[in-house]
Formats: structure tokens, sequence, C-alpha cells
């Protein structure tokens, strides 16, 4: 096993140098933790590692000033958001506290492909007495579950070809009550530098030191996001650049139907 990882670790490994010098069109490559077979606890290093990165760049709180309005919007009216593509729940976590602090009633639920990723986020939402829940699910290939007054994704855009991410889009537009939000990573060089030197600095996993300059390359540049909501029928859609080289895009069904 170790072997194997080890051979797999040795194909997927692409160079910075090589990297930096072919960000100038999307490279969309093959990822460790995608693959099928990953030992259980490679895999749970590498979740808890994004989860540290996820925590440091604030990753969540792109979300919250949008679950804030809707709350101010609708005071009586118990919110439920989805979050797709959970992974090991860090973001749902985050939220669920965020509101908890702020008094905002809101349900908070995940979902992933990966029955690893969904009982690690289960089992860390209950050691912290959080009322969440997490189901599997292939967010591609099957329809979201209604019901959510948000759906939301952090950091899965990047891991998709144009076609699933349109798809990816017009499932979240669908699904939705009120809003869909979608965070990830903007590609650029300065994205890349900092990328290669926080997933050292922060995570062991050498899953997170291969994955993570292999996402900035496998990323949308905003005018390809742009391209994408407009394929997918977001009419209205917003699209804001933050910190540290991210971006959030934003739809609300109501700015369409205005």
């Amino acid at each position: 096993m170790q072997q194997k990882f080890a051979d797999l670790q040795a194909a997927l490994t692409v160079p910075l140098p090589q990297l930096w010098s072919q960000l100038g069109q999307r490279q969309l490559r093959p990822e460790l933790m995608d693959q099928p077979g990953l030992d259980p606890q490679a895999h749970q290093a590498a979740l808890l590692g994004l989860g540290r990165i996820n925590a440091m760049t604030r990753s969540a709180a792109c979300f919250f000033p949008d679950i804030r309005r809707l709350a101010i919007l609708n005071p009586a009216r118990r919110l439920r958001l989805l979050d797709v593509a959970c992974g090991g729940g860090d973001t749902v976590r985050a939220i669920s506290r965020m509101a908890k602090r702020e008094g905002i009633d809101l349900v908070v639920h995940g979902c992933d492909i990966s029955a690893e990723a969904v009982s690690l986020a289960r089992e860390a939402a209950e050691a912290e007495g959080l009322e969440t829940h997490f189901f599997q699910t292939d967010a591609i290939n099957s329809p979201l579950p209604g019901g959510y007054h948000l759906i939301t994704t952090s950091l899965f855009l990047h891991h998709l070809t144009e076609v699933d991410a349109e798809s990816l889009l017009r499932s979240m537009a669908a699904a939705t009550l009120d809003q869909l939000l979608v965070h990830d990573l903007t590609r650029s060089h300065i994205d890349l530098l900092l990328t290669w030197i926080g997933t050292r600095l922060l995570s062991r996993s050498p899953i997170v030191h291969i994955d993570g300059p292999l996402s900035v390359g496998g990323a949308f540049q905003l005018d390809e996001v742009a391209q994408l909501a407009a394929a997918a029928g977001l009419v209205g859609a917003q699209i804001t650049k933050f910190w540290p080289e991210r971006f959030l895009l934003s739809w609300s069904r109501n700015a369409a139907n205005a």
C-alpha cells in the first residue's frame, strides 16, 4: 500500500516551475485526493490539513454577509443552507458556529461524494455539539435536494471540467429557494506562490502539498467564471474578488426575476 501511494505521488506531482509557466491556460490535472482506494488515514489527514488552511483563510466567512442579509430580511423564518462538496465539514461547522454567535436561526447541511469525508464531517460536528446534518451524494450526476434557502460550495469548482462546472451551477440554481454562493481559488502566480507556501506551513500531508498547487493550475480566472455563469443562465450573477486570491460568485433568484 505504501509503495503504491508513493508511486501515485510521483506520478501526479508537477514541479513548481512547470505549474508557474503554464498558468496562462487552465490545466485540469488529476489530484491525489480524488484517486480511488486512497488510504483512509491519509485521506483524513489531508482533510484535517485542508480544514486548517480554510480556517486560516477564513473561507466560510465570505458566505456570512449574505446569510446575515437573508436573516434580516426574513426574521421569522428558519433558514436552511446546504454546502455542496463539504469535504471534512469545516465550512459547515464554521457557518454553524457563526450563526449561533449571532443568534441566527440557521440549519446547516453538508453533502459530499466521499463516504470517508461525510463520516469525518459528522464525527467532528458531533464532537462540537453542533446541530448539523451530512449526507453522501454525487452533486454532478444527481440533482441536488430542494428546500434550501442558500446553497453554497467552497473550493470545489476548480476540480471540475467546464461542462461539469456549468452543470453544477445550473443544479444549484434549480435547487435553491433564494441564493447560491460559490467560493474558489483564482488562477494566478500570486495564488500559486501563496498556496505552495501555505500548504507546507499548515499541513504535513503530502496529499495537501501536491494537490494544493495543482488546484491553482485547475482554477478559473474571473472572466472564465463569468462565462460559466452566463452559460448556466445565472442572470444578474455577481463576482467579487477577495484576499487571498479568491473569488465569490453570488446569484439570487429574486435578482434574476427582477
